[in-house]
């Protein structure tokens, strides 16, 4: 039997048109688009971790998966590790180790398969590879996928898109018919755009459950941001087997206007509330629903 906060979520879901037939935008949880995976506080150490209960407690209905940022549970004690992670599963979310495993890579192969263990004893569901920074050949990386995959857990390679600043169109005020001296256009970026696509396809076809896209030159630069590049990303992948990092609301508005609410997402927790609003406001169509944002509906009765 729901309680009173999964009945108001529920109905605020349906005044989004979500939960009513097979066309949803954004059903409740568990979701497979619409994902909004939230970077874990700073704070989650005891005994301030408490305040990560808080923030579930108020957010948990709109965010999906709990990422430790940074290797930070390598910093901490299994039992507070634990305590989080199980927290985290109580309001129905995945819990992700973050790019950390390629640290346990430098002490040999059987460092990793005795990590990848431990994550799953510690209560982890996903582990996450950067691709980037492993700096092995493809098919390296492709058995970690398997070697994750046969162990029960989630493998979620990240990818960093990098593209040159000269690519970025010239910003500001400027004179009337002002001449601007033309820049020359570098290719290297549309080349490893493919490159990150064709090795993100083989880690899919591996069994890799969602690629995560790192796409922080392009958040820096949200004004400016290269449209073709995600689209690309998008079309090739899909839009539920691809999750982007979002370093600011600018970035989130832009993603969530061009893909809608089925879009999935990495945010900080102090923007997971703007994200959700953005998720309800249908910025596409410019209009509010019959039923605003679930977080505003979301209130303790007196």
């Amino acid at each position: 039997m729901r309680g009173w906060r999964e009945e108001m979520v529920a109905l605020s879901l349906q005044g989004h048109g979500h939960g009513a037939d097979g066309d949803d935008d954004r059903p409740e949880k568990p979701r497979r688009y619409g994902v909004t995976e939230m970077r874990s506080p700073d704070y989650s150490f005891r005994p301030a971790h408490h305040a990560l209960q808080e923030i579930l407690e108020s957010i948990g209905p709109f965010v999906d998966g709990l990422k430790f940022s940074g290797g930070s549970h390598s910093l901490m004690g299994k039992e507070l590790i634990r305590e989080i992670t199980d927290l985290a599963h109580k309001h129905e979310m995945y819990v992700s180790t973050g790019d950390w495993a390629e640290h346990l890579l430098r002490q040999g192969p059987s460092s990793f398969k005795q990590y990848v263990e431990e994550c799953k004893e510690l209560g982890f569901d996903t582990i996450e590879l950067n691709a980037g920074s492993l700096k092995l050949p493809e098919e390296a990386i492709l058995r970690l996928v398997r070697l994750i995959k046969s162990s029960g857990l989630r493998a979620k390679p990240l990818f960093s898109v990098k593209f040159d600043t000269s690519d970025i169109p010239a910003s500001g005020e400027r004179a009337f018919g002002a001449y601007i001296a033309p820049v020359q256009q570098s290719s290297e970026r549309v080349e490893d755009v493919d490159l990150l696509i064709r090795r993100a396809e083989r880690c899919l076809e591996a069994g890799a459950d969602m690629i995560m896209i790192d796409a922080d030159d392009v958040c820096q630069h949200t004004d400016s941001l290269r449209a073709d590049i995600v689209a690309k990303i998008v079309g090739r992948l899909g839009l539920e087997k691809t999750m982007f990092e979002t370093s600011n609301a600018n970035t989130s508005e832009w993603f969530v206007k061009r893909y809608g609410p089925r879009v999935n997402l990495f945010a900080d927790h102090t923007e997971v509330m703007n994200l959700e609003r953005l998720r309800g406001f249908d910025t596409r169509r410019g209009s509010w629903p019959l039923l605003t944002s679930p977080f505003f509906l979301v209130r303790r009765p007196f």
